[in-house]
């Protein structure tokens, strides 16, 4: 089945040029000029957004937050002008995935959407109570992770630093999005707690610490990558 992809750009002409080029690609295209539009949009029956940063009316980094804190998992892929470093903070912190600088290539456009696809679909999820990764399985009712048929036993908290991460899969969390999410009522804890937890986590985990990766002066992500 096709893999259904939403382009959101209020210039149509790039808007058009993607689409041709994703759909020779096998891709099944939708286009949205704003934001707006978009999120009037059936986003779970989607697998990828290309979304540009600056539109008219809501921002793309607006409609990420959005979505997010709608619990949609989407892959995101932003397209924008601007490339400093703290625009692309922006763009992991409120739930980008990816992050492509205009001008782009189509080649470089369409390698990364397939690389994202490809990592999705190595995820394993038979519902939403389990998610298995050949031998990593966390079962989300029961709060355990079991490596090659053997439990882990993790504190509360380590399994909901583990949940945050293995739900959203390579998608990069800041620190501070980390304490939003998991430590929002404390308002004493530091990103130095985020670091110590996650290296007890990784201890923890043993030969597959690889898979909680950490990307200087951005933040951490669950790793597919060797699963």
């Amino acid at each position: 089945m096709s893999k259904k992809i939403l382009i959101v750009d209020d210039d149509s002409s790039i808007a058009e040029i993607l689409e041709f080029n994703l759909r020779n690609e096998g891709f099944e295209i939708e286009i949205a000029s704003s934001a707006e539009d978009a999120l009037l949009k059936n986003l779970n029956n989607l697998d990828l957004i290309l979304l540009d940063v600056m539109m008219g009316g809501m921002s793309g980094y607006k409609m990420a937050e959005q979505i997010r804190k709608a619990d949609i998992n989407i892959p995101i892929i932003f397209l924008t002008a601007k490339d400093t470093e703290n625009d692309m903070l922006t763009g992991f912190s409120v739930g980008g995935d990816d992050y492509i600088s205009k001008p782009f290539s189509i080649k470089e456009i369409i390698a990364r959407v397939k690389a994202i696809l490809k990592r999705n679909d190595k995820v394993s999820v038979g519902n939403d109570h389990k998610l298995s990764y050949n031998n990593f399985v966390i079962d989300f009712d029961l709060k355990e992770l079991y490596i090659n048929d053997t439990k882990v036993e993790l504190t509360k908290t380590e399994f909901n630093l583990l949940y945050l991460l293995a739900k959203n899969p390579d998608r990069m969390f800041s620190r501070e999005s980390i304490i939003n999410k998991l430590w929002q009522d404390s308002p004493y804890i530091t990103e130095r707690t985020v670091d110590v937890h996650i290296a007890r986590l990784r201890k923890k985990l043993n030969d597959y610490a690889f898979v909680i990766s950490n990307r200087s002066g951005y933040g951490y992500r669950f790793n597919t990558t060797g699963l």
